[in-house]
C-alpha cells in the first residue's frame, strides 16, 4: 500500500485532532529533519509490533476516509481513538515526526524527499 500525500496529511492530522479534542494547546513543534525521519524508519521497521501498528494505522486511514465521506462522526471519533492508541504504540519519535510533517509543505522538494523516505514504512504492509 502506497500512501498518497493526502493520506500522510490525514494521518498527520489524527494525533493533532485527538490532542485538540482533549482541549490542549498545540505544542511548539521543532523543524523536522531528514535525520528525524530516518530515525523513525529505523525504529518502526526494526520492531515487529511497531511495524504492525503502522500497517494498522494505514488501514484505519481508509476507514476514517470512508466515514468522512458518509459524514459519520461517531465512527470517525471511534476510529480516531483507535488511531491515537496506535500512534502511542509507535512511540514519541513517530509522534514528533508526524507533528513536524504538519509544518512541511509536502509538495515542496523537502516534503517530497520526506515522503520518499517514508514510503519505506509501507513495504512491510503490502506483504
Amino acid at each position: 500500500m502506497k500512501l498518497s500525500v493526502a493520506a500522510i496529511s490525514a494521518l498527520a492530522a489524527i494525533p493533532a485532532l485527538a490532542y485538540a479534542q482533549q482541549g490542549g494547546p498545540q505544542p511548539n513543534v521543532p523543524k523536522l529533519t531528514k535525520a528525524d525521519v530516518l530515525i523513525v524508519i529505523q525504529i518502526v521497521t526494526k520492531d515487529k509490533a511497531k511495524t504492525q501498528a503502522y500497517c494498522d494505522l494505514t488501514k484505519l486511514y481508509d476507514q476514517i476516509q470512508a466515514a468522512e465521506q458518509k459524514e459519520d462522526s461517531d465512527t470517525i471519533q471511534a476510529l480516531t481513538k483507535q488511531a491515537d492508541g496506535l500512534v502511542e504504540k509507535l512511540g514519541p519519535e513517530y509522534l514528533k515526526m508526524i507533528e513536524g510533517l504538519e509544518e512541511v509543505d509536502l509538495t515542496s522538494s523537502e516534503g517530497k524527499e520526506f515522503m520518499s523516505i517514508l514510503s519505506r514504512l509501507d513495504k512491510p504492509c503490502t506483504k
